[in-house]
């Protein structure tokens, strides 16, 4: 495992490490060895000797980050996906069988949409994260192999790294890819049915838009057909574009799988022919880099503009802070109770509205409330519903002068909520 990480995964990582895109595939028969030169024995991780590509990347990765980070920032990311059935799912996502979408842009190119990524800080965090994406990835029984892998899976570390050279910060950012195919397989060696044999099929027409890829890029073809399965669709850039890229084929040593080895063999020999043109990402638009120091220093533009008597020193600023909120919680208290108290002005209003409206129904067609409308109104009572509605207006001026009081009130209340929020908020910021 050390031998076939120095000779064809070794100077993939250094690259990524100076700011180049880079993509190391396992391809080969089911059964022959991808996922354990890939990830190594799960079974002895701990031995240097039977850690596959990725661990050994790990640990290349943090020992060049921490023998560089007194003179250069660095960021690592890192997420894990797998195409099942031509779709994409995100291992390390909290429902880890959802679909989610291929999309493109100018600024980052192919992208998938909510993918899942997770900033790290050591290999022993990286470690945790790619254990889930295994647990999380569908694998199956088959004749060639009990854990056979039904999926492809791409595992993406980002690496950002920050440097000030002639008082400018300069930023770069290298991908890698470590790319675990399914292996292609035969149904009458592998004795797939049902499930599997649907997978396999899917499997293999993946693998044979990838060699489609592969052939054209070769041939020099005008059109490449990248879109013709999600893979290829994802590993564009490693495909004859913006990478270095490498791909170790994995054979059988039965001969009972000379046709499958020789046609591997085959496969490796074709895409050894693919020119790529890969270059160093300095200064991308999506480096998250960017957007942190872009908030240092905006933070720090804050600070300087802060005047001296707004500055309060830590436990003033808490016991100033613990003061407003109480003030705050009393104000929006009797902002309430003023709202409740207007809606029962309003709706006592409104009652004395109508009670006046009927009154003066009452007035103009000579009816009395008490009486059967067949009794004449005198003179009397007409005087008297004449007094009662001069009653109700003037009862119906003071309470519309009371909550116009009220209503000035709260006004008030709440400009003075709002001065006392404007402290609090430059109080904090």
């Amino acid at each position: 495992q050390r031998d076939v990480y120095t000779l064809s995964a070794k100077g993939i990582v250094e690259n990524v490490l100076k700011g180049y895109n880079g993509t190391i595939f396992a391809y080969g028969q089911t059964g022959t060895g991808k996922t354990f030169t890939i990830d190594g024995d799960p079974e002895d991780e701990d031995d240097p000797a039977k850690r596959g590509v990725t661990p050994q990347a790990f640990w290349h990765i943090f020992d060049h980050v921490n023998a560089h980070k007194e003179h250069k920032e660095y960021l690592i990311r890192a997420s894990h996906l797998e195409i099942y059935n031509e779709e994409i799912r995100d291992l390390l996502g909290r429902d880890p069988r959802a679909r989610l979408d291929l999309k493109e842009s100018p600024d980052t190119g192919v992208y998938v949409k909510d993918l899942s990524t997770y900033v790290v800080k050591d290999v022993k965090q990286i470690d945790h994260i790619i254990a889930i994406g295994k647990r999380n990835r569908t694998t199956g029984a088959t004749l060639m192999n009990i854990k056979s892998s039904r999926s492809h899976s791409i595992f993406t570390i980002t690496v950002e790294q920050s440097e000030t050279i002639e008082g400018k910060d300069l930023i770069r950012v290298g991908k890698l890819h470590l790319v675990d195919l399914a292996g292609s397989e035969r149904q009458g060696k592998a004795g797939t049915s049902f499930d599997r044999l649907k997978e396999a099929a899917r499997i293999n027409l993946s693998l044979t838009a990838l060699g489609m890829v592969i052939t054209s890029l070769v041939d020099g073809k005008a059109h490449i057909p990248y879109r013709d399965s999600r893979l290829t669709r994802l590993l564009q850039d490693s495909l004859g574009g913006n990478a270095h890229t490498v791909m170790i084929a994995t054979i059988s040593p039965a001969d009972v799988n000379y046709e499958e080895s020789a046609s591997t063999l085959r496969y490796a020999s074709q895409a050894r022919k693919i020119e790529n043109r890969p270059r160093i990402n300095e200064d991308p638009k999506d480096a998250m880099l960017r957007e942190l120091h872009a908030e240092i220093a905006r933070l720090k533009s804050q600070l300087e503009t802060q005047e001296g008597p707004s500055v309060l020193p830590p436990n003033d600023f808490l016991a100033e802070r613990e003061r407003l909120q109480e003030e705050r919680d009393r104000m929006e208290t009797e902002l309430e109770l003023h709202r409740q108290q207007l809606e029962r002005e309003r709706e006592e209003r409104e009652g004395t509205t109508r009670k006046l409206r009927m009154l003066e129904e009452q007035l103009i067609s000579g009816d009395e409330p008490a009486k059967p409308k067949s009794t004449p109104a005198s003179s009397r009572d007409k005087t008297s519903l004449s007094k009662q509605l001069e009653m109700k207006k003037k009862e119906m001026d003071k309470l519309s002068r009371k909550c116009i009081a009220i209503q000035d009130e709260a006004a008030a209340a709440h400009e003075e909520f709002l001065r006392e929020q404007e402290k609090l908020l430059s109080h904090i910021g």
